[in-house]
């Protein structure tokens, strides 16, 4: 047998570049390439970042310059029982934000993934509301939970039941807005999970059925653990649309009635451009960015888990 021979490359004079230390070498020409990426990442995100710190450590307010306070934002946060409440406000929209358009959406995709007539037709109405802007939603939303003149007391008088306060009540006016987000994107959760649903085998349903499985067998035991992956798709993107909302409260209450239905966002808006208190405001933005990788890092990790094993 012949001896193997190395590449012409691996047998260069010694001191002399082979063309793979020439293709691996990393000279300083390569960066214009990358600059203008790093530029604008820098000034989008890690400027406005390292900003929105250092405010958060100063009383600064319009028309003022910025005083030094430290962590004095912070621990004034920690007692002020608007923004306690504006936290608990967003939990408890969050929670329901979440949970309801996955459970419609869930049982809408089953119910549009069978063959019925004019499904077509009903699936593309059904997902009409999704294409609305949320402003455009709230306008309409506004109009329609009047006491006097909105619709939605006419229809409730019509099968004898009295008018509704709807967002004029503390008590209702939460439940009441999870109503328009429930309307607003359950569609959304519906065409995430039909998509899973039309890439399901039929191998294991039919096998399901020689051994005499009932239809809420295979859907326990096969439809769901099958669809769960898309299904946790749906409840990240939910989750940081009802963690971000804003414009559909602001638009419908301003946060009202009283601070019934102010979260975080509204508060941290009313501190920055109504009360003017820039640092206090940047303090309450660091402290909602952490929960907001908190709980991204949680369903990251829900998601990586939700996979199918292979």
């Amino acid at each position: 047998m012949t001896a193997t021979t190395l590449p012409s490359a691996t047998l260069a004079e010694p001191g002399k570049p082979t063309p793979f230390q020439h293709s691996a070498d990393f000279t300083p020409r390569y960066w214009l390439f990358a600059a203008p990426a790093v530029l604008v990442v820098t000034a989008v995100i890690v400027f406005p970042w390292l900003f929105t710190l250092y405010m958060s450590a100063h009383d600064w307010k319009i028309g003022g310059g910025p005083e030094f306070v430290g962590l004095q934002n912070f621990a004034e946060l920690f007692r002020d029982t608007r923004f306690l409440e504006s936290m608990g406000h967003t939990l408890y929209f969050t929670v329901l934000a979440v949970v309801l358009p996955i459970l419609f959406g869930t049982a809408a995709a089953l119910v549009f993934h069978r063959e019925f007539p004019f499904r077509g037709v009903l699936r593309t109405v059904f997902v009409m509301p999704m294409m609305a802007t949320p402003v455009a939603v709230a306008l309409v939303w506004t109009m329609m939970f009047h006491p006097q003149l909105g619709v939605l007391n006419y229809l409730l008088s019509l099968v004898g039941i009295g008018p509704q306060n709807w967002v004029y009540s503390p008590d209702t006016v939460i439940p009441t807005l999870i109503l328009v987000e429930v309307w607003h994107w359950t569609p959304l959760v519906m065409l995430i999970v039909l998509g899973g649903l039309a890439g399901l085998p039929r191998e294991p349903y039919e096998s399901a059925l020689i051994d005499g499985a009932n239809a809420w067998h295979m859907f326990r035991h096969i439809t769901l653990p099958l669809v769960w992956p898309f299904i946790m798709v749906a409840i990240v993107i939910r989750t940081i649309d009802a963690l971000k909302a804003f414009d559909t409260i602001f638009v419908i209450t301003q946060g009202g009635p009283g601070t019934a239905s102010e979260t975080l966002n509204i508060f941290l808006y009313l501190q920055a451009f109504q009360f003017y208190k820039i640092g206090y405001a940047s303090a309450v933005v660091v402290i909602f960015f952490v929960i907001v990788i908190m709980l991204s890092l949680l369903l990251l990790y829900a998601r990586q888990k939700s996979k199918w094993n292979a």
